[in-house]
């Protein structure tokens, strides 16, 4: 600012994670920025993150399988060259697009406003206390697996070696331990584990019955803030070392929002963290979401008659539009998420 005016101070809330223990948000799904001055709040938004990743992924992988058992020879495994998941900083992908989401969105803020300060709530999670509310002591040593080899044999015992849909009716003396999430999404935690005998494990993926069971609480988004808490932490001090970054916590947030008649979400949690609680706030945010923005897939999977192969790739500009396009039609608004070469 040129002005001989002091500057006033602009602090940035760069990330938000909700803490509530009765949802599964937990910054896992949305982050909530804010920045503002003593005087009014500048810049309010909220970033929903893509949620795809995993499935893209394993998708990719069993695609990779299948294709290098049709076209490659036989070759033994080698272990020794499986070590990118042992290099000091290495995060799962997942992970790492969500991380890397948090940094970009806090970038594009430092680039429209003269930021002196940025402050980032951080939380930590009780797994084991959120599993048993009246944990303590040495019983923190003493996990719900305990005693046993392994998973399945804990499911087993468990479920009492019984079928838990047909209740031993079935006569089967063959127990399978069956996945209620896929072990691509739900992995092979006990909630997700349910024992079933082998005449009801088949008939389940035949889609001839249905189990009312649901898989327990998932603590994938705790689990998730416990990696990533202090990485953005870092990774923003190592890029900005002449900035001021701090971190706070989710119950100073709660307090400031609650003293100071604030309705919750995202965008006002993060107004409470950066401090200026006397700012005039924004009526309105912007609002971001993450989408995939490449599909390097060269052709479709399913071939049609006479053998041939479709290609996966659109036309980058069809009928004059693009991707992502805002267009007006019969009086409404809305955006372009598809493209066709045909008047289809």
């Amino acid at each position: 600012m040129t002005t001989g005016r002091k500057t006033e101070e602009i602090k940035l809330e760069s990330i938000y994670f909700e803490q509530t223990r009765k949802t599964a948000d937990a910054g896992y799904k949305h982050v909530g920025l804010s920045a503002s001055t003593e005087k009014a709040e500048l810049y309010a938004s909220q970033v929903e993150l893509r949620q795809d990743i995993t499935d893209l992924l394993s998708a990719r992988r069993a695609l990779r399988r299948a294709r290098r058992n049709r076209k490659t020879r036989y070759r033994a495994p080698r272990f020794d060259n499986r070590i990118r998941t042992k290099c000091e900083g290495w995060l799962a992908p997942s992970v790492e697009n969500r991380i890397n989401a948090y940094l970009s969105r806090i970038e594009a803020v430092l680039r429209l406003l003269p930021i002196t300060k940025i402050t980032v709530e951080t939380a930590s999670f009780d797994t084991q206390l959120l599993k048993s509310p009246d944990i303590a002591g040495e019983e923190y040593q003493k996990g719900e697996q305990l005693g046993f080899w392994n998973v399945r044999e804990y499911v087993l015992f468990r479920d009492g070696h019984v079928c838990q849909h047909c209740h031993g009716r079935s006569k089967d003396p063959v127990l399978n331990v069956h996945h209620l999430e896929s072990r691509r999404t739900g992995g092979d935690s006990p909630d997700n584990l349910l024992t079933l005998c082998e005449t009801c494990h088949k008939a389940l993926h035949r889609g001839e019955i249905t189990l009312k069971t649901k898989r327990g609480q998932s603590f994938r988004a705790q689990a998730f803030m416990g990696i990533m808490r202090w990485v953005v932490l870092d990774r923003l001090k190592a890029s900005h070392p002449k900035l001021e970054v701090q971190n706070t916590y989710g119950y100073r947030t709660k307090h400031a929002r609650i003293s100071n008649g604030i309705a919750k979400s995202h965008c006002a949690d993060a107004f409470c963290i950066a401090g200026n609680l006397g700012a005039e706030r924004l009526g309105e945010l912007f609002f971001q979401k993450q989408t995939r923005r490449n599909n390097r897939q060269i052709h479709k999977l399913s071939i049609l008659k006479c053998g041939i192969r479709k290609r996966n790739q659109a036309p980058f500009e069809a009928k004059g539009f693009r991707l992502f396009d805002k267009v007006a039609r019969k009086g409404e608004e809305g955006f372009i998420f598809g493209r066709r070469s045909s008047k289809t």
